[in-house]
């Protein structure tokens, strides 16, 4: 630790994000990137916008992505607040809204940048166990006699597991919950989850955030934002705008506007997505993996004659990368992202020959 840090500093333990190896012929399914390129009308979008305009500061207020995001969630447009990328709406979350007296409440195996925020903002935590079959149990978040939390954040689905939360029992822990903000992050909830958006309307203490990285095909873009009471998006932007006022450049909100505004794609694409994850999971299952439902644009799967990591480790030797976990109940799974139809069959080859070797 040198001296020249602050205090927090040495107490930090990173977010370690996906490996971005450099190998031959690589097939790359260890970062839920999206199998399909954005949307053509992204990339005719960011042309458009690459003109004398650049020498100018983009709108700070991100009006353009605003009004698409409201649009298309049925909310109005200060109800949104957008950032670069969801990692940071989080970040702002954490720092805005989760910082209370009680303890910030998250499962135990969930997105592993929960607790860095935590570390880096100071707030106190409790990791809530997930079910035996690796669920969320909706009574571990109501209140109880001698608890109050200070605020409550869950992924629906969660990762990296991929279970999905009925939108009932997220209505549940949101009701039950009207002094603390719930957020409920929603990275991969358009492969085959409810959104809680709807719910904004009704309950002033639900921030919801979503990202353009999964869904969108645009994790190279880095677009998030979050929906939710006009209270809640105030905190957010009294944050941002001590913090950095112009996170959305030119390029990316235009980018962003076009995806949002491409339904027909969108919809394509996922699709596309939500039908290879079925046949992946079949042909994983035929190999004789566990593979959890997933609501997810991944699978999480393990098998119950093979180490995880030696599994990781062999597939890697075949330039095919996966995500492996060393936390200790999830330590025999591979989370395994949906590629194209011609990366799943490569996997799958490759896990057959290794199983049967």
């Amino acid at each position: 630790m040198s001296r020249y840090w602050s205090p927090v500093v040495g107490t930090l333990s990173p977010y370690v994000p996906g490996e971005q190896p450099k190998l031959q012929d690589l097939v790359k399914l260890n970062t839920n990137e999206h199998p399909l390129g954005p949307s053509p009308k992204v990339l005719q979008a960011i042309r458009a916008a690459c003109d004398d305009n650049l020498k100018l500061y983009p709108d700070p207020g991100s009006e353009r992505l605003r009004q698409a995001v409201a649009a298309n969630f049925g909310v109005q447009p200060d109800q949104v607040f957008v950032g670069n990328g969801s990692d940071e709406v989080l970040a702002h979350a954490f720092q805005a809204l989760l910082k209370h007296d009680g303890p910030l409440l998250f499962p135990d195996i969930t997105y592993s940048f929960y607790p860095v925020y935590c570390g880096l903002y100071q707030i106190a935590y409790q990791a809530v166990p997930l079910t035996e079959d690796f669920c969320i149990d909706v009574q571990d978040y109501l209140p109880s006699a001698g608890r109050q939390a200070g605020g409550i954040i869950f992924p629906n689905p969660n990762a990296p597991t991929g279970r999905a939360l009925p939108l009932a029992d997220i209505e549940r822990v949101v009701a039950a919950n009207p002094d603390i903000v719930v957020v409920v992050d929603e990275a991969y909830v358009d492969f085959g989850a409810e959104s809680a958006a709807g719910l904004v309307s009704r309950y002033d203490n639900l921030l919801v955030v979503h990202t353009l990285s999964k869904s969108r095909s645009l994790a190279g873009l880095r677009v998030g934002f979050a929906i939710g009471s006009r209270v809640l998006i105030e905190a957010l932007e009294r944050v941002k705008n001590s913090f950095n006022s112009y996170p959305i450049d030119r390029l990316a909100e235009a980018g962003a506007v076009a995806a949002l505004e491409d339904t027909a794609y969108f919809e394509r694409s996922r699709q596309a997505v939500m039908a290879t994850r079925a046949s992946l999971a079949a042909r994983l299952e035929g190999l004789g993996f566990q593979v959890l439902p997933s609501a997810a644009n991944f699978v999480f799967a393990r098998h119950p004659g093979h180490d995880g990591a030696a599994l990781a480790a062999a597939l890697r030797e075949r330039s095919i990368i996966v995500r492996h976990f060393k936390h200790p109940r999830i330590d025999q799974f591979l989370r395994i992202t949906v590629g194209t139809e011609a990366q799943c069959t490569r996997l799958t080859d490759a896990l057959k020959a290794i199983v049967a070797g």
